[in-house]
């Protein structure tokens, strides 16, 4: 077995940041990550006009800024090589194509127990005095049960299998799932000649990426959230108008509160909400059933599709290889605890870039457990 201070699953942004904040500390660690690269999400299963909505300033990962000269918004290939310099920058070398197969706490050592495969090497065994779960929310693509989905004849792919519009010029594609992969991947299917439509089912903001910009930049100034809240929704309204003629409606709080509360972020229009208007992009509401090509909707619209791309979000698989924790994550392999309270488990059991909160939460729950795993060992040699 193995012996190792911190064990670290995946080399995303929450692990690598993890890893950043405790070489800061001289702290030894292990990272290990099931792909054979880095960011493995950006990478492998994100489509090609991905970028950051949120301006560079709120996504910095701890101890590295961005170059002054890059721009405010940066595009995937970008943030990708910010984020191979941070490798770099901070020796990082995690262990490409090893899969956790299971953790757990050994009661008797007092140490988790760490179970790997690697493609190469095969198998191998950790002790390890703190764990951090760094996998994120989004380990696997979440597909909804709907009625009659298996006779859909057509393509049927997760958000994380679309790359570009390019494959579907002439198809009927329908989008379900209205979040911002939702709303750019309809964008993108229509300019590129896709006759699109849009599942809406629930009340959602529509912001721009300034608007967003501009609240987390109030909300730095200590104003009060409704009002901040107020500003935008006056500041959306006036930019993009009555968007309820269309079937977008809006929450009955803000988007910022909505953010606190939920962890639901605003949906960023890039485009999309203008196409809405002209009606390149058609709307609709919950989907009844599907035959074969034809898909029933709930108010009783049907039409026929090529292709269905659902851009449902993801579901964390912690709990398939996490085995005996009972203290920080619930059912759903999510934090029991809410921000702030989100970080740290029983037994040297944390967790990082679980709360919906972007890089910035990346970076802060990074900082913070860093920091408490610090104090553990320096209060451990003093017991």
């Amino acid at each position: 077995m193995e012996k190792v201070q911190v064990f670290i699953v995946g080399a995303g942004p929450s692990g690598l940041a993890t890893a950043a904040c405790l070489r800061k500390l001289s702290i030894p660690y292990i990272i290990a990550e099931r792909e054979d690269c880095i960011m493995s999400l950006w990478q492998k299963y994100t489509y090609d006009r991905l970028k950051l909505h949120i301006a560079k300033e709120f996504c910095e990962l701890p101890h590295m800024a961005y170059p002054t000269d890059w721009p405010t918004y940066l595009p995937k290939d970008q943030f990708l090589r910010y984020m191979e310099d941070y490798v770099k920058h901070f020796n990082i070398s995690p262990k490409f194509n090893t899969l956790v197969e299971s953790c757990m706490y050994d009661e008797v050592r007092k140490c988790w127990v760490v179970m790997t495969h690697n493609k190469v090497d095969g198998p191998t065994m950790y002790a390890s005095k703190f764990l951090v779960v760094a996998t994120g929310e989004n380990s696997m693509g979440y597909v909804p049960e709907i009625v009659g989905l298996q006779s859909f004849p057509g393509e049927t792919i997760h958000s994380s299998s679309y790359k570009s519009g390019n494959d579907y010029v002439g198809k009927s594609v329908l989008v379900v799932g209205c979040g911002n992969s939702g709303f750019e991947i309809a964008h993108d299917l229509a300019v590129h000649g896709a006759n699109t439509s849009i599942i809406i089912r629930s009340p959602l903001h529509v912001m721009t990426k300034e608007l967003i910009h501009l609240g987390m930049v109030l909300s730095t100034w200590h104003l009060p959230l409704k009002l901040v809240d107020l500003i935008l929704m006056i500041l959306a309204y006036i930019l993009l108008g009555d968007l309820s003629k269309y079937g977008i409606v809006r929450p009955n709080i803000g988007p910022l509160t909505l953010k606190a509360k939920t962890g639901r972020s605003a949906v960023i229009d890039t485009g999309t909400t203008k196409l809405i208007k002209k009606g390149d992009i058609k709307v609709f509401g919950p989907i009844s059933c599907i035959r074969g090509n034809l898909i029933e909707f709930a108010d009783g619209n049907e039409r026929y599709y090529d292709a269905i791309v659902f851009a449902t979000g993801y579901k964390s698989t912690t709990n398939i290889w996490l085995k005996n924790d009972m203290s920080m994550l619930n059912s759903d392999g999510i934090p029991k605890k809410d921000f702030p309270n989100h970080w740290k488990g029983a037994n040297g059991l944390y967790n990082v870039g679980f709360v919906r909160r972007g890089l910035a939460g990346i970076a802060h729950d990074a900082n913070i457990v860093a920091s408490d795993i610090h104090t553990n060992i320096e209060m451990s040699y003093f017991n």
